[in-house]
């Protein structure tokens, strides 16, 4: 199969003499010319064990430093990040095609570093117990909150640095040791972060990632102590068997089919906005991108009329990453699903108001924002997560027929209201399952981040939330440590609960 390429040298593999044990290689497409960029080379599961090996060892040290110990390394490797923010953002939109996010994504990294810098101690303190226990009032309880030793982050292509830091940052603080497995199919971010972790020897000795497949991921999942992964529901399922089997925590975020409402009473100019950026941001490789619309039949042929003049004004990148609007699809093979569910759709009855057909530019495949009409729940793009650029718009009659629309999903992610006034918004936006309702607008899952945890609905998630300050306490275990300030108990004068 060959010796590492050199871009697979510079992913981690530095001054590394190609062995027999490393035979499985993985192409690298670039997502706007769909050819081979490079080749990474696949961890074997010895490598992977050995990685574990060593950063359990190291853990023990990371975690005696403390809390603001580890405050004072991760400010360190803040400095180093922001050295290199310009160079992990065009890393990132080489990896997504030119999402625009991409460009930010070295200073979104900044952003989560120093939100736990100023959040992790308290969050710790808060989960923290010192008191008289209520129902044995001459026993003081005291708690301690012990990190799992080693986590384990499995990373999607679609926000391939971001999602990846979102579990493994916090980890770090608590106290935990990481190894990441990215995505075999947007890896290019890796060089630069590393290269920050690299100058921070501290961290770099509990901060590590492999390379690979579903394999590779397998091999990970049977190492660690606790998986955080974000994904597929089918390799979810995977993923959470296996940590069954071995009896350890998963944390799943298992993407979404997210429903928005459209009352009659709703503004047409901000509500077709809204679902517009909602709907095809990132050419709709988005877990909470708007996936199903439902629009009051009173405003139904108005509001489809105005989002395809805006749908239609919206323009590709394909001359220039940092113009236009939709990108390229970034993984391939996710053009082929979102065309299944098109061409199933119409097969049905569907009808396409505007764009349907995948076009190929330069070697990338692209989907002009796709509107569609008269659709309905036995439509797969209605049911199964589409991933794509697509607005299938559906009329309805009765708010109590819209809520039950959008309850009727496996999914339970995000979901948006949009109406009259907020009031009106917000009684409906409480009937709906799911984790983060967006209301009067699409697309704030942002809002989340320091400020409030979620658990997902359905399908769309397995653990504790993943934002707001008690993502932290995902990562600790807590014992309670329990001394009796009385009489010990006699077993010859065990009368415990019987009156004298």
């Amino acid at each position: 199969m060959g010796s590492p390429s050199p871009a697979n040298r510079r992913l981690g593999r530095r001054g590394r003499t190609p062995t027999m044990t490393l035979t499985r290689t993985i192409p690298v497409l670039d997502p706007r010319t769909g050819e081979t960029e490079f080749t990474i080379t696949a961890a074997s599961a010895d490598e992977v064990r050995a990685t574990c090996a060593s950063l359990r060892q190291e853990q023990h040290a990371w975690q005696a430093r403390g809390i603001e110990g580890r405050i004072d390394v991760m400010r360190r490797w803040r400095e180093e990040v922001l050295r290199r923010a310009e160079a992990l953002g065009e890393r990132d939109a080489a990896d997504t095609g030119g999402v625009s996010t991409s460009w930010s994504q070295g200073f979104i990294t900044l952003a989560n570093i120093d939100g736990w810098i100023d959040d992790a101690a308290a969050v710790l303190e808060r989960a923290s117990v010192q008191r008289p226990s209520v129902t044995m009032p001459h026993v003081e309880v005291r708690s301690q909150l012990v990190p799992y030793p080693l986590v384990g982050v499995i990373s999607p292509w679609n926000a391939p640095m971001m999602l990846g830091l979102l579990d493994a940052i916090p980890a770090l603080f608590a106290g935990s040791a990481v190894i990441w497995k990215p995505s075999e199919v947007t890896p290019r971010f890796l060089e630069p972060l590393f290269e920050s972790v690299r100058a921070v020897p501290e961290l770099a000795s509990v901060f590590r990632f492999v390379l690979g497949d579903g394999e590779t991921g397998a091999a990970v999942t049977g190492s660690v102590d606790m998986v955080c992964f974000t994904g597929s529901v089918p390799t979810g399922r995977k993923v959470a068997v296996a940590c069954a089997e071995r009896l350890i925590p998963a944390y799943l975020e298992l993407g979404g089919k997210d429903p928005a409402i459209v009352t009659s009473t709703a503004d047409l100019e901000r509500a077709t906005t809204s679902v517009l950026r909602g709907a095809v941001y990132a050419t709709g490789q988005v877990c909470y991108s708007v996936e199903r619309v439902y629009v009051h039949r009173s405003i139904h042929d108005a509001f489809v009329d105005l989002l395809r003049e805006k749908a239609e004004r919206v323009e590709f990148n394909a001359r220039d990453p940092k113009q236009g609007h939709l990108g390229p699809f970034i993984f391939a093979p996710q053009a082929e699903i979102v065309r299944s569910h098109l061409d199933d759709a119409v097969a049905k009855g569907a009808k396409i108001v505007t764009g349907g057909e995948i076009e190929r530019i330069d070697g990338g495949q692209y989907l002009r924002p796709t509107i569609l009409t008269d659709v309905d729940h036995d439509m797969r793009i209605m049911r199964d997560e589409t991933f794509g650029p697509t607005i299938p718009v559906m009329a309805f009659d009765t708010v109590d027929e819209a809520v039950r629309l959008a309850n009727d999903t496996t999914f339970g992610l995000t979901a948006s209201v949009l109406a009259g006034d907020e009031t009106e918004a917000l009684s409906i936006a409480e009937r709906i399952n799911a984790g983060s309702v967006f209301i009067q607008d699409t697309f704030l899952t942002f809002g989340k981040s320091r400020t409030i945890g979620t658990n997902s609905f359905g399908h769309s998630g397995v653990g504790g939330s993943r934002t707001g300050p008690e993502s932290m306490l995902r990562f600790v275990r807590r014992k309670a440590l329990m001394t009796n300030h009385g009489d010990v108990a006699d077993i010859q004068n065990d009368r415990y609960g019987v009156r004298q």
